[in-house]
């Protein structure tokens, strides 16, 4: 239960890529399957926003459909591995802007 849940410090460093839908923040269509790679290691992690389950597959169901999370030992490897991660999973009309975190590559 969550009353038992301790935080436990970790070292490094996150840093999130948004992947959204095609149109946001203006008007985007849903229902796309998304195939998330299920190789990751820890280091990587993704939430899920705008997703949904239909008929048993995972699809997209808002304009911010999935958060990837890289954790590293500094700002560059979090950003490598979470646009790493970000680069491998598959939705139609997924995309982020790459503009933000770039410098800490």
């Amino acid at each position: 239960s969550l009353s038992d849940w301790q935080a436990r410090p970790e070292n490094g460093t996150a840093l999130t890529t948004v992947l959204a839908s095609a149109g946001y923040p203006g008007s985007y269509e849903t229902g796309f399957p998304v195939d998330i790679p299920v190789d990751a290691d820890d280091s990587v992690r993704v939430y899920h926003a705008g997703t949904a389950l239909r008929d048993g597959r995972l699809v997209t169901a808002g304009g911010r459909v999935l958060a990837v999370t890289g954790i590293g030992e500094d700002l560059g490897a979090a950003a490598g591995l979470s646009q790493a991660m970000a680069e491998r999973i598959r939705f139609e009309g997924k995309h982020w802007r790459r503009d933000i975190g770039w410098h800490e590559r």
